[in-house]
This record gives structure tokens, C-alpha cells and sequence, in this order.
């Protein structure tokens, strides 16, 4: 192949992915399911049996897997340049508009959109209840993920970092799984009260708030396991409150604009890092988040595939999977108990989280977003 040639299939495959990233609407599954339809059924670019385990792969890893597809595809098709450029198109219509759309926030959110907004809130806290149910029933399959679970639910509660949650809930579950469930609760119990009172009571408690965007970006994007809204409670306790111009309410004021553009929900994590430093704050945080999702194909898909399918490796992204739910079920607590106010908040919290569970057109949550930022507009006019 010449140079010439090379240039052009790389050319081809950023404008396969920059349409699909223009076109990604409705979420996660919407989008692997529209790569599939043109790349896999009609394209033929691998066959359905090699893209489910191809699939399966992924969805164990954390970070969004239509955007970790898309290297994929592009990889195999021309090589890591191929997998960079994927990746890069098919996020590409996401950032731009987001960064766009924090720019208009950052000037003009606080007094022309606030009305917009404000019913805008009890729809996304609505989402996040609806994801945490999605997730959880997804991912706690069993008694040991359930009380892992539960593990991690209380000690977040208690504000443990959650490096610790994850391992005590990894020891936990090891302990069980070998049928030493005694020892398992008693070993977590005595860790949990350990910890607590050296790293909380003690005034040592880490700090994730003071080590940069990029790492706050990359700790959501190494951690976002069960999908991106995984990434929520690690960016909500990074960001809120380390950042004058990160409230709660602007923080979901991001996830509400994440969902009405077409990218990888992950992407409100830009719009954050627009409100802390501005464009290249944006940019910081937004390298953090997407890193992993094509380090995993570039570095190495196959050797990745093979640590999979490791029982061990493979039980501890369990362990980890369901520490994560915990803390998603804690955020989303917090939030609405944060959000939902009045009576009004509650009317739209309830049609906005019934329209959740029943509407499944690739648009419904944009338009649900919308239709409640309308209502929320005119009502608090």
C-alpha cells in the first residue's frame, strides 16, 4: 500500500466515525447498536459472533464502549492511526458542542438559562435515579455482589476514599466466593472500622480535589465501569465544591447538556472542566476521561481480551463494578435530596423518570430534557 493510499483509508475512516459521532444519539446502546448495523451486518468488517466477544470485552472495562469500539474498528481496519482517528471522530461532534455549550453557559447560564434549568434539574436527577436501578440490577447478579454492594453504600456514606471501598469490597467478595463468609464479614467489618478511624477521624482522609483536572478526568475515565454514568460520583466529589464555579446544580446542569447532544455521556466531564479552567481546563479533563478508552485498544486489545477471561482479574473487576453501584446509588441520593424541593421539582422528577422507563426512541431523553427545561421555564417565569 503507498502513502497515498494510506492517507486516504485514514481519511475514509475519520469520516466514517466523524458521521457516527454526529449521529450518536440515545445513549451507549443506541450507539453500539448503529456500529454494528453498518460496520458488522452490513460492512462486514468482522463477523457478529467476533464482535460480541469483542463486545463483552469492553463492556467489562470501564469508559464508554461505543467510543472504545470505535478504535477498535479503526484499528483493525488501518493500524493504530486508524484506531486514533476513530476515536478521535467519533468524538469530535460531541466536544465541540459541549465546549460550545459551556462557553454559552459559563456567560449567560446564571440569568437567561437559570428559569431553563431549573426544571431542567429534577429530569436529570430523574436519569440518574433510572441508571442507578439499570446498573445496579445489571451488575449485582448474585449475593456476594449485592452485599458488596451494600459494603460500599455504607462506608460511602461515611465518606471513606473510595480506593479503600474498593478494597475492602475486593477482600470481601474473595473471602465469600471461597465459601469463608464468616470470615469475610468479619475481615470487612474490622477493615471498615480500621480505616474509618485512621484515614476519617484521624485527619488523614486522601484528597482527590487538589491533583489536576487531567487526573480528576482520568480517574473518572480508569473508574467508570457499568458505563459512563459509573463516572458520575467520582466527578461530582472531585468537582463539586473544589471549584467555586461547580455547584450541584451546575453539575447537573453538565449532565443535562451531555444529554441533549449527540456523544458519549462522559462528555459532560468537558463542560466541568470548562467551569474549573476554562478551555484548556476543558481539554485537560476531556484527555484524562477518552485516555484509557484508547489506551486499551492501542496498547493492546488482544493482551487485554486474554486478562479477561482471568478468573481472578475477572473477579476482581466484579468487586469493583459493584463498589462502583454503591457509590452511583449514594449520588443519586444525594442529588435528589439536593434537587427535589417543592412540589413542582416533584411533578417533573416523576413524569420525567416514568418517561425514563417507558419511552426507548433513541431521542426520548433529549426530548424529555427538553420538554421539562420548557416546563420548568414558563412555570418559574
Amino acid at each position: 500500500m503507498n502513502k497515498q493510499q494510506s492517507k486516504t483509508d485514514l481519511f475514509a475512516i475519520f469520516k466514517t466515525f466523524l458521521r457516527f459521532g454526529f449521529l450518536a444519539w440515545g445513549g451507549p446502546v443506541a450507539q453500539i447498536a448503529m456500529i454494528k448495523d453498518e460496520l458488522v451486518d452490513r460492512e462486514k468488517w468482522i463477523s457478529p459472533d467476533k464482535f460480541k466477544r469483542t463486545l463483552a470485552v469492553y463492556q467489562a472495562l470501564p469508559g464508554p464502549e461505543a467510543h472504545e469500539l470505535c478504535v477498535y474498528f479503526g484499528m483493525i481496519k488501518a493500524g493504530r492511526w486508524g484506531g486514533f482517528l476513530a476515536g478521535l471522530g467519533f468524538m469530535l461532534p460531541g466536544l465541540l458542542l459541549m465546549l460550545l455549550l459551556s462557553y454559552f453557559y459559563a456567560a449567560y447560564g446564571a440569568t437567561t438559562l437559570l428559569p431553563l434549568f431549573a426544571g431542567i434539574a429534577p429530569a436529570v436527577c430523574a436519569l440518574i435515579v433510572r441508571a442507578a436501578h439499570r446498573i445496579s440490577t445489571h451488575i449485582l447478579h448474585d449475593k456476594s455482589m449485592i452485599y458488596a454492594g451494600i459494603i460500599s453504600i455504607i462506608l460511602t456514606l461515611f465518606s471513606l476514599h473510595f480506593l479503600l471501598v474498593f478494597l475492602i469490597c475486593g477482600i470481601f467478595r474473595s473471602l465469600w466466593i471461597k465459601n469463608q463468609k464468616a470470615v469475610a464479614a468479619i475481615v470487612s467489618l474490622a477493615l471498615a472500622v480500621l480505616f474509618l478511624l485512621v484515614f476519617r477521624y484521624a485527619g488523614l482522609q486522601f484528597s482527590g480535589s487538589k491533583s489536576g483536572l487531567f487526573i480528576e478526568g482520568l480517574k473518572a475515565g480508569m473508574l467508570s465501569f457499568g458505563g459512563a454514568y459509573t463516572a458520575i460520583p467520582f466527578l461530582q466529589n472531585s468537582m463539586v465544591g473544589n471549584y467555586d464555579s461547580i455547584t450541584t446544580s451546575s453539575f447537573l446542569d453538565g449532565i443535562a447538556l451531555a444529554n441533549v447532544i449527540p456523544a458519549p455521556l462522559v462528555i459532560f466531564g468537558t463542560y466541568l472542566g470548562f467551569l474549573a479552567g476554562g478551555f484548556s481546563g476543558a481539554l485537560l479533563i476531556t484527555a484524562g476521561i477518552f485516555l484509557p478508552a484508547f489506551s486499551f485498544t492501542l496498547v493492546g486489545h488482544k493482551q487485554i481480551e486474554r486478562l479477561i477471561e482471568n478468573k481472578t482479574f475477572h473477579g476482581s473487576l466484579d468487586s469493583v463494578s459493584a463498589a462502583v453501584v454503591g457509590m452511583l446509588i449514594i449520588t443519586a441520593l444525594q442529588i435528589f435530596l439536593h434537587t427535589i424541593t417543592t412540589p413542582i421539582q416533584t411533578i417533573i422528577f416523576t413524569i420525567a423518570l416514568a418517561g425514563f422507563y417507558f419511552l426507548k426512541h433513541r431521542l426520548s431523553t433529549p426530548a424529555i430534557m427538553i420538554c421539562c427545561g420548557v416546563f420548568g421555564y414558563f412555570v418559574s417565569a
